[in-house]
C-alpha cells in the first residue's frame, strides 16, 4: 500500500506541481493583459 502511495504521488505529483507554477505564471501575465487592454480601450475613448 505504501510502496503504491509514493507510486503515485512520484507519477502525478511532478505534473500537478508543474501545471500549478504555469497557471501561476500565466495568471500574472493576464492580469497584465487585462489592465493593458483597459488602458487601450479608455485611449481610444478619450480619442473617439
Amino acid at each position: 500500500m505504501m510502496e503504491e502511495l509514493v507510486s503515485i504521488i512520484g507519477n502525478w505529483g511532478f505534473p500537478i506541481a508543474v501545471s500549478i507554477y504555469l497557471l501561476v505564471r500565466i495568471e500574472g501575465k493576464l492580469e497584465n493583459l487585462t489592465e493593458s487592454i483597459r488602458g487601450l480601450s479608455e485611449a481610444i475613448r478619450k480619442e473617439a
